[in-house]
Order: C-alpha cells, then structure tokens, then sequence
C-alpha cells in the first residue's frame, strides 16, 4: 500500500465493501466524504476513504499542490483495489475522485462505479466533451448521483450526453456540486445527502 492511508468504517466482513477517493480539493475527512461514509457504514456496508498522494501530502506539510499526473492517480486506485480485492467490490468517489476511478473500472474488474458528483466539463465549459469520453462504452455498473444545478453538468447538459447504457443517474433536487439545494427550494442540503445515500445504497443491493 506503500504510503496511503485507509479510513474504514462499517463491518469488517460486509459482503460489499464501497472505496471512496476524495474531491480535487477536498480531503477524505471533508463534511461530505464524512457523511457518506457514514452514512453507507450505517447500511452494513464496509466503506473505505483513502486520499491520492498529492493530498496526504498536503495533510502532512499544509502545502496545497495541484493533482497528481494522471499515470499516480490511475496506479493509486490500482493499489487500494489490489488491497482490497475486487470481490464485492464497488469504487467511486466525490468528483475527481469518483472520475478517476471510472477510467479504471473496467480493467480492474470491480462490481461496480458509484460517482457522487460526476464533472462532465469545467465549470463554463459545458462544450468541453473530453471528459465524457469513456463514459459513453463503460460496461461497469454505475450510478452517477447528480445535483441538478450542478455547475460541472447540470440536468438539461447531461439528459443530451450519450451515456453507456450501464450508467445510471439519479438526481438531486435543485442540488448543486456537492447535493447542496438553495432554500427557497424547500429541501435541505442534509436531505439531498440522506437521499444520495439511499441511492447508493439501492443501487449496490442491487449487484449482488
């Protein structure tokens, strides 16, 4: 495992374990990562966070980098998921984190791909396709949990995208990046986080 950490929650022995990668600006202990971690813990999952090098990093000496290169990114979710094994094994992650290791996931053979905040472009480059890419022949099961502002892909950008059939995406309500809704919506940023953690934890039931 070299120098990566791990943050295990839930049964040791869970028929499922669900890995989580972080953000691109955001450590694995964010209020987000904490909640859903948690929350999937609490659903008799085993759930692991673990951060890329660039961010351990930043932990360490208060220094904030940009990501690593692509060739680090890729070999540490290779190296979380030869730990873990890939029996039972589902991976994702917050943003960043979740879209790298959808460019994995079907060589590495996990059961499936839970991307909580997909980032289709940059935000004010919805032209931008590059990152779609491989979403379109992706054979992993997924689900790609959605605020329906989102700024990286919202609602009305992504119903025009060309997904693989093996993509799913459920939507939260008026949510933006992270599931967070605006107030005169009615709903709560606490409610769209409980309803994306029913999500997964619906869409995981049903892998096995």
């Amino acid at each position: 495992m070299g120098s990566i950490d791990l943050l295990s929650e839930g049964p040791a022995d869970a028929a499922v374990t669900i890995a989580l990668a972080h953000g691109a600006g955001g450590p694995m202990d964010s209020p987000f990562m904490v909640a859903f971690s948690a929350g999937l813990a609490g659903r008799g999952y085993r759930v692991v966070r673990f951060e890329f090098p660039y961010m351990a990093g930043r932990r360490e000496n208060g220094i904030k980098r940009p990501p690593d290169r692509p060739p680090v990114l890729f070999e540490s979710w290779k190296n979380i998921i030869g730990h873990l094994g890939t029996d039972g094994l589902v991976i994702g992650g917050k943003s960043f984190g979740g879209r790298i290791a959808s460019m994995i996931a079907d060589e590495t053979g996990v059961l499936g791909l839970v991307c909580l905040g997909y980032p289709f472009h940059a935000p004010g480059r919805e032209a931008d396709a590059r990152r779609l890419d491989h979403m379109t022949e992706i054979k992993t099961p997924t689900l790609i949990v959605q605020g329906e502002r989102d700024a990286l892909g919202n609602a009305d950008e992504v119903a025009g995208y060309p997904l693989s059939p093996a993509v799913h995406v459920h939507w939260m309500p008026d949510g933006d990046h992270s599931f967070k809704p605006r107030k005169k919506s009615g709903h709560t940023e606490d409610g769209n986080w409980q309803a994306g953690i029913d999500a997964v934890a619906g869409f995981v039931i049903g892998l096995r």
